[in-house]
């Protein structure tokens, strides 16, 4: 399997994690279980429908693509047309930060002060792209970028970690290379008291029962989807154990799918989801993109990403602290 195939899978697995997760947000443990399996329609959402997830990690996508790299006052300029369009669904944090007119490199820090709860999964949930973007300049490039990006909208440093975190698991992934065997070795690149924090939910033997948080936090959520790819029997078991948690569903499935996408290619998601999804973009007059859009993307940002690296393999993004 070519690293194409994976980031694609990263990229459409994302989406139909979220697709799949939405209609069973705030439910039941179990409840995805009980179906037929299929994708349904539910809590507002139409089958297949991606939700905030999937449409900011479009936003990241064609910002990256159409300026060339990492500019972020168009991308959080990007954001902000985005949540003022009216999405069907967008997070308290993230509404917030791109409502409350602060400038870009403010806004979410002056959000964290004033509230100092920031630790959200909204910087986790839009990673794919940027994860798929950003893989072929390295470690330290991909977590660095990770970071900023995730500090556009979320003040509190333990969201850019967690970002971060994953950022490099879906690096791992896309060489071929187990993901999970990496995780140790990641966790040790971060500062205290973040590298203990993120060591207990992504150690092997942790169960998202043992959540001391609601898994719209970004540490249980990023323990979840790890842990869903570790139980799970391939692309469909993995994101199904994560839909099955319960809680924020469409978001740990999102996340699920991004790293187990990576892990199975594209041809491990099944095509009776991938056919289905469908990603809404309020505020681009009316656009819906479908999995052959998002496979592209997905081919054009690792594409890029080999561009910037074997153009500038010296260079790589500073980090936001």
């Amino acid at each position: 399997m070519d690293r194409n195939e994976r980031a694609a899978g990263a990229v459409l697995g994302a989406a139909v994690g979220d697709a799949l997760g939405a209609p069973f947000e705030f439910g039941r443990p179990g409840a995805f279980s009980r179906t037929d399996g299929e994708m349904r329609a539910g809590g507002g959402w139409e089958a297949g429908e991606a939700t905030d997830d999937t449409q900011m990690a479009v936003l990241v996508a064609e910002s990256l693509l159409e300026r060339g790299g990492l500019d972020l006052p168009d991308m959080f300029d990007r954001f902000r047309r985005w949540a003022a369009a009216g999405p069907k669904d967008i997070g308290l944090q993230t509404e917030a930060v791109l409502t409350g007119g602060d400038p870009w490199d403010l806004a979410a820090a002056l959000h964290f002060q004033a509230n100092q709860h920031a630790a959200g999964n909204g910087s986790l949930m839009r990673a794919s792209t940027s994860a798929v973007h950003f893989a072929a300049q390295g470690t330290a490039a991909t977590m660095a970028a990770a970071r900023r990006i995730a500090a556009l909208t979320h003040g509190d440093p333990a969201a850019w970690h967690g970002t971060a975190v994953l950022h490099e698991l879906v690096r791992v992934a896309l060489t071929g290379a187990d993901p999970l065997a990496a995780v140790q070795d990641t966790v040790a690149l971060l500062p205290q008291p973040h590298r203990d924090r993120y060591a207990t939910v992504l150690a092997p033997d942790w169960h998202p029962d043992r959540a001391t948080e609601f898994n719209g936090a970004v540490w249980p959520c990023l323990g979840s989807a790890v842990w869903a790819v570790r139980v799970g029997r391939g692309f469909e078991g993995a994101v199904g154990a994560a839909v099955d948690l319960g809680g924020d569903t469409d978001t740990v499935a999102c996340v699920t799918g991004a790293l187990a996408g990576a892990v199975y290619g594209v041809r491990g998601v099944p095509g009776r989801w991938a056919g289905r999804v469908h990603v809404p973009l309020p505020g681009s007059g009316g656009r819906v993109l479908r999995a052959g859009e998002l496979v592209e993307i997905a081919h054009r940002l690792a594409g890029a990403a080999d561009d910037a690296a074997s153009g500038a393999s010296g260079a790589s993004c500073p980090s936001a602290g």
